[in-house]
């Protein structure tokens, strides 16, 4: 919890701002504990001693399950898994798939196994008062987006707007258009981890057409505009239903 104070004038005001992560208690307090939706999933994580093959971070998509794998050193991997089964753990369900399988099977971890409940969260109000949240404390997205720190620089831009004129009903609306796009973009995503037949055919047909691919990468990065997305979107189910 962090406690904020401005002069304005005479008079002195004091601000309350709740960061304190996901299952923050400064908004238990506030009486902002109220969800429209919420999803969970499980997160868990582990580095091993290995040769990064790829600069980039590699998603490899499973029934009911992703893997994560990222380089953070040059011998040395992370592999995190994400699943909507708790019991489900990574040494377990790299069995499900045979390439990483035969990567990590002869590596060895150099950190014990770590996990967490991960969810999306969408709170009916970020705001009470002289109270407002940022954000985990403030809801969150589904980590398949990338989208965490993000979202907590923005929100932190916009709330310093609205402390710097008083106005902290500033601050609710632009946290709703802050988490606008993550959230849509989160929950078509996981459309793919449900459905793994809709799966299939939009890898496929983004494999054929990668210049949409490359249209919902921008869209996820917030720089296609609405226009540009609805059609995307267009082609990419009639690319759909030729499959």
């Amino acid at each position: 919890m962090a406690i904020r104070f401005a002069l304005a004038g005479t008079t002195f005001r004091r601000w309350i701002v709740g960061a304190d992560s996901a299952q923050s208690s400064v908004r238990r307090w506030a009486g902002l504990d109220v969800f429209h939706t919420e999803s969970r999933r499980f997160g868990f994580r582990r580095h091993y001693r290995a040769t990064p093959w790829s600069n980039y971070i590699e998603i490899h998509w499973g029934d009911e399950c992703q893997f994560y794998l990222t380089q953070v050193a040059t011998n040395e991997m992370c592999v995190a898994l994400l699943s909507r089964d708790p019991h489900l753990r990574i040494h377990d369900a790299l069995s499900r798939f045979p390439e990483l399988n035969w990567r990590f099977a002869a590596c060895e971890p150099t950190t014990g196994g770590r996990g967490a409940l991960v969810a999306t969260r969408r709170l009916i109000r970020v705001v009470n008062g002289q109270i407002a949240l940022i954000g985990d404390a403030s809801g969150t997205v589904d980590p398949i987006t990338g989208e965490g720190l993000s979202l907590a620089f923005q929100q932190a831009a916009a709330l310093s707007e609205a402390l710097a004129i008083g106005d902290l009903s500033l601050y609710e609306r632009s946290h709703r258009k802050i988490t606008c796009r993550p959230l849509f973009m989160a929950d078509l995503v996981l459309l793919l981890d449900r459905w793994p037949g809709f799966r299939t055919r939009l890898l496929t047909a983004l494999e054929s057409r990668p210049e949409l691919f490359a249209d919902l990468v921008a869209m996820q990065a917030g720089h296609l505009g609405f226009g540009r997305f609805v059609h995307t979107a267009a082609l990419l189910g009639w690319k759909l239903t030729a499959t």
